[in-house]
């Protein structure tokens, strides 16, 4: 007969899982959700290693994996929108920040993100700093490049991408000195601005002659990456200037099963003209650039090329 797994002692104060909220199950046994798992207590007190099977397959274990997954998608769902008021640089109204703080999913990923003040609609860089918490009458408080606490007594404000953060440098070393941490990709995102030479052309061909072995490698990786695909092209379309943009990369449009090979990158207008890009934003410049260069790394790397 194997043997069974030790399980480990009770619960005491100050221990990993004192906190953990345990919910009665068959034969006096406990379940819990601790980080994201399912994990059980036996009727002596012990957490054990593993949940047997057959407490595994109750009805408990069954809605406590549900109220997971729904967790999980709830917290990409905030993931999506707070990255969705970066990227547009969308004035945050104080209120709206004020409601879902007590949200922990929310603040996790608001907390610590780089925050403007926004007045009479426009974005002031003069009051900006580290996001630490929101309170309806005292405002926003924000931990600012001196490391002070300051409270912003605004009734909106942005998250701007950092390409357009004038003291990017600055916030980020004094990141690097705090260990201040982000869960929002926001200070150590990649960014790039265009060269005089891409800004004399209407398309970038720095990501060109990227190979895959498939196209549905290259599609299937689009879909991880959380970019559509259209018409052979990847694309990612960010609002700028009050007009959308779409940054179009060239993935192939033959059979799943054959060789692609990458092409250019192009931004095009609301009615799929192509812009030059003299005329595209720096985010929207910033993104396109972004999404060619994570799909063109995962090519086929030849023996005798290196890696970009």
């Amino acid at each position: 007969m194997a043997k069974a797994k030790k399980a480990s002692k009770p619960s005491e104060p100050g221990s990993a899982d004192a906190g953990v909220s345990w919910l009665p199950a068959d034969k006096d046994y406990a379940l819990a959700l601790v980080d994201g798992k399912v994990v059980g207590r036996n009727p002596k007190g012990a957490t054990l290693a593993t949940v047997p099977p057959w407490l595994k397959e109750s009805e408990l274990a069954q809605q406590l994996t549900n109220l997971r997954n729904w967790l999980d998608e709830h917290e990409q769902q905030c993931v999506s929108t707070i990255e969705l008021w970066m990227l547009r640089s969308l004035p945050v109204p104080r209120d709206v920040l004020a409601a879902v703080w007590p949200d922990l999913a929310w603040q996790s990923i608001l907390m610590n993100s780089v925050v403007c003040a926004v007045k009479k609609g426009e974005i002031s860089q003069s009051e900006v700093g580290f996001l630490r918490h929101v309170d309806e009458k005292k405002g926003v408080g924000v931990v600012d490049l001196d490391g002070e606490t300051q409270w912003l007594k605004v009734d909106a404000i942005a998250i701007p991408h950092p390409i357009l953060l004038k003291e990017l440098n600055d916030f980020r070393q004094l990141a690097i000195e705090l260990g201040i941490q982000q869960k929002l990709d926001q200070l150590f995102r990649q960014t790039w601005v265009p060269t005089k030479e891409h800004q004399e052309a209407s398309s970038i061909n720095d990501y060109n002659g990227g190979q895959f072995a498939q196209l549905n490698h290259v599609l299937g990786l689009c879909r991880r990456l959380g970019y559509r695909v259209s018409g052979g092209y990847a694309c990612s379309p960010v609002w700028e200037r009050g007009t959308q943009v779409d940054a179009r990369y060239w993935i192939g449009s033959d059979y799943p099963e054959g060789e692609t090979w990458t092409a250019d990158l192009i931004f095009t207008d609301s009615k799929e003209h192509t812009i030059p890009i003299k005329d595209v934003g720096p985010v929207a410049f910033s993104e396109g650039m972004r999404m060619a260069a994570a799909i063109y790394a995962k090519r086929v790397i030849e023996k005798n090329e290196e890696p970009s």
